[in-house]
């Protein structure tokens, strides 16, 4: 009989201990709800990624452009200038005049010795 009653106290308290290791284990697992991101944030994350990269970069191409025109140097007296009428004028970046280049499309120009006006093979005033 001692050894009955030993045996129920035996399970009556580990069943106690089986409950409140129970409830301890509950009060530590942080609740799950909190920690989860929505769906819709997920998938709409990329998307806002992609608008933020479009953003920036129309920004970039809007302050070079401002920055290119800046620099845009007017020559208010090339209009004046004979250098585009001289034959030995050329549209080319490295060297625009091949007899005079360092006055080209200058106001010394108007005065320029070498200035031969290009001439037109074919005018409308040869043909009947």
């Amino acid at each position: 009989m001692y050894d009955n009653q030993t045996l129920q106290k035996a399970v009556v308290a580990n069943k106690n201990l089986d409950q409140i290791i129970h409830n301890e284990a509950k009060k530590e697992q942080p609740p799950t709800n909190q920690l989860t991101i929505p769906d819709i944030a997920i998938s709409l994350s990329p998307l806002g990624f992609i608008i933020g990269w479009v953003v920036f970069l129309v920004v970039l191409q809007k302050i070079r452009s401002f920055l290119d025109q800046k620099m845009v140097f007017p020559t208010n007296t090339s209009h004046k200038v004979p250098c585009k009428n001289c034959r030995f004028y050329s549209n080319n970046n490295y060297i625009k005049c091949a007899v005079k280049p360092c006055i080209v499309l200058t106001e010394e120009a108007m005065n320029c010795p070498e200035y031969s006006p290009i001439h037109k093979r074919f005018g409308s005033k040869k043909f009947p």
